[in-house]
């Protein structure tokens, strides 16, 4: 099997999930019952982010970090259009329901 033929981490995590979810949910209860919808919901924020790519890591992330603490971007409209969109699009990998 080459590279073109191997499933995406996401697409496994969904065959995974909805096994989960489709064939042995339904033969628990209580509190294993939960157990296995915390899992699936796990599953789903995990491959919601596997799905939007690896995050790409600023070389320079702790220096910019450290000047924006000290003020050196604060009338910066674009750096802060990017970090709520990052801010934003993370929240909706964490938010979206199993």
């Amino acid at each position: 099997m080459n590279a073109m033929e191997l499933p995406h981490a996401a697409d496994l995590l969904d065959i995974a999930r909805m096994t989960l979810l489709e064939e042995i949910l339904p033969q628990l209860s209580g509190d294993v019952r939960f157990k296995a919808l915390m899992v699936a919901n796990a599953m789903a924020i995990a491959g919601r982010a596997a799905a939007g790519g690896p995050i790409d890591a600023l070389p320079e992330a702790a220096r910019l970090c450290a000047d924006i603490r000290a003020g050196r971007h604060d009338d910066d409209a674009a750096l802060a259009a990017v970090l709520v969109a990052h801010a934003e699009a993370r929240c909706r990998i964490s938010s979206k329901q199993a």
